[in-house]
């Protein structure tokens, strides 16, 4: 009998933005997609974050930023990864995020940006084709 092993994704709301209805909805949309899915909660610090994706073995680690800091907070978080060891996490990042960060972002080593009105069918679909196979 084959068993696959549902990617492990942990939605983040790093920072002081309390807004999370679209991070509620995309967890919700991975979740029924067939991903397990830890949701942090508000106000989250870059650390409390890393270290619930590094305790979820998490495998995507789905950021969300309504608050305008997403150019120090999602850095900081891809170089808290890095200093665990743990950068085959998959990093993304969504929100209400200008066009012109974008750029910088994925420098800094997210894999990618969602904006509003992009669907979670692209967002399940990106995860799908860019999560390593192995151990997912």
């Amino acid at each position: 009998m084959l068993t696959v092993t549902p990617i492990r994704v942990v939605v983040g709301k790093p920072g002081l933005d309390g807004h999370d209805r679209g991070a509620k909805f995309i967890a919700r949309a991975l979740r029924d997609a067939g991903m397990e899915v830890i949701y942090t909660g508000l106000r989250q610090t870059p650390d409390q974050i890393v270290s619930i994706a590094l305790q979820e073995d998490a495998k995507v680690l789905a950021l969300s930023c309504l608050s305008g800091a997403h150019n120090e907070l999602f850095p900081k978080i891809v170089s808290l990864l890095k200093e665990h060891d743990a950068e085959d996490i998959l990093v993304l990042g969504g929100g209400v995020i200008p066009e012109d960060d974008i750029p910088y972002l994925k420098e800094q080593g997210v894999s990618e940006v969602f904006t509003p009105g992009t669907t979670s069918n692209d967002i399940i679909e990106f995860i799908k084709n860019n999560v390593s196979k192995e151990g997912a």
